[in-house]
């Protein structure tokens, strides 16, 4: 008889298990048991999860930073590629980064807080404090859920805040599994509360949490689309957000580049964990001067992909496949990878290369979140910083090139959180800060960058 596997919430440090199968929804996965499902949270419990953190920040916001540190320490001492398909590459990235992380911020719990004597006029004394926020709602996506998971919880929690984690439906196992860590590891009930809802109930539960009086701000990651409806509901309930959203992530590649290079790192850019990274490679800007070269090399290496890749659902293979058939019509050319012996399954879809792609093209502006990248083509390097100036997402680029004072000053045209010069668009460590411009969001997440998103600063005067 198969076992009935149930994801539970955690509020108050308890797991929460309904009694009722109403909102129980089957865990959305190819992979998973057929009675393996998460609970879609009601209102009252996202309620008792918020006033669960509300009691909780009263004592936690008091814990010393070093004993924050030694909790954070003894949580990264305690899976992926079942739940969304990873690959394990791209599943012990996420997870040594998610240590890193922990780490990173374990360090930094007493600096943090240092606050600062400035200069007053007369004889007063003046004193500038750093004081945690109270409860941050934490949203946390379903590509890279280990690393992204604890990011939404980690740097709040050790500024001295409480979180609530509003994990996503389509990784809840792994969610669930950061969420008990911090219960394991001797965290007091309550700093880290966990939510899973069912799709249709994403507004209600959102409103109901960013309009608490002891919700004092969100992080979110994920798609601009959701994140604009995200910044617009906590505007209204005059709370700051976190945003780190969609990307068009291109790679500049330069006539003086090593093209060997360029391909190898344009490959692994766009299809390293299927092409579902907010950083991963969509475009390849070049000149003509070396464009079919280039082109040439990047489909050598296509061609020898032995695996297809695994999107989340079918309906991102349906959207992956709009953009694509649009640049066909439009007179783009589209290669892939090697058709494998066994049927591709609904979730299954070739690595793709768009040559020939031009702004007429829906691809040319709209991120596909797929393994799907295409290549542009313009006659000079000024065609170029207009391309890149132009953008209105602003995540993360890479350039090619042998002469790093060219790639160096290149990059002050480009408006993004980041530009990585030799490499592939993907790359994020713990101790770098990480945020997008533009449709990309704003804030930062990483290290002291992160962790100053969640303190508030107070001013207090001290008079004869």
């Amino acid at each position: 008889m198969e076992t009935t596997t149930t994801v539970p919430l955690i509020i108050d440090g308890e797991d929460v298990v309904l009694p009722s199968r109403e909102r129980w929804m089957a865990i959305p996965n190819i992979r998973s048991s057929p009675s393996s499902f998460f609970q879609g949270a009601t209102k009252e419990l996202a309620i008792k999860a918020a006033e669960s953190s509300a009691h909780a920040f009263t004592v936690w916001s008091k814990t010393t930073p070093v004993k924050r540190r030694e909790l954070l320490l003894k949580l990264a001492a305690q899976l992926c590629d079942e739940e969304v398909h990873s690959g394990a590459l791209w599943a012990d990235v996420i997870t040594n980064d998610s240590i890193g992380i922990i780490e990173e911020c374990a360090s930094l719990t007493t600096s943090i807080t240092t606050g600062s004597i400035p200069f007053t006029q007369g004889e007063s004394y003046g004193f500038v404090f750093k004081e945690p926020l109270g409860v941050i709602l934490g949203i946390a996506p379903w590509n890279a859920p280990v690393v992204l998971g604890f990011r939404a919880v980690i740097a709040p929690i050790a500024a001295g805040n409480v979180a609530i984690l509003k994990g996503s439906e389509l990784s809840p196992r792994i969610h669930y599994l950061i969420a008990s860590l911090f219960r394991e590891a001797g965290f007091p009930p309550g700093v880290v509360n966990f939510l899973l809802h069912r799709p249709e109930d994403a507004p209600e539960i959102f409103d109901i949490l960013i309009k608490h009086r002891a919700v004092k701000k969100c992080n979110f990651t994920g798609s601009t689309q959701v994140g604009r409806i995200i910044a617009s509901q906590a505007a209204m309930a005059l709370k700051p957000v976190l945003l780190e959203l969609g990307g068009k992530n291109f790679t500049i590649v330069l006539e003086d580049a090593n093209l060997d290079l360029a391909a190898k790192e344009i490959v692994k850019g766009a299809f390293l964990n299927n092409g579902q990274i907010c950083m991963s490679t969509d475009l390849v800007i070049t000149t003509s001067a070396i464009a079919s070269i280039l082109e040439e090399k990047i489909l050598s290496i296509v061609q020898k992909i032995d695996c297809t890749s695994t999107v989340i659902s079918p309906a991102a293979k349906s959207r992956l496949d709009m953009l694509v058939t649009d640049a066909q019509a439009k007179g783009a050319e589209i290669y892939t990878a090697p058709m494998p012996s066994t049927p591709l399954s609904p979730h299954d879809y070739l690595p793709t290369v768009i040559t020939g792609l031009t702004k007429d093209m829906i691809f040319y502006e709209t991120e596909s979140f797929g393994p799907v990248v295409g290549m542009v083509s313009v006659d000079s390097e000024a065609e170029i910083i207009e391309i890149a100036e132009q953008a209105t997402y602003g995540l993360s680029a890479s350039i090619i090139s042998s002469n790093h004072y060219r790639a160096m000053k290149l990059s002050e045209s480009i408006k993004a959180g980041a530009v990585h010069i030799n490499s592939m668009t993907v790359h994020d460590e713990p101790t770098l800060p990480h945020g997008g411009h533009g449709e990309s969001g704003w804030g930062r997440f990483g290290s002291k960058w992160g962790m100053e998103e969640f303190v508030q600063t107070k001013t207090v005067t001290l008079h004869p």
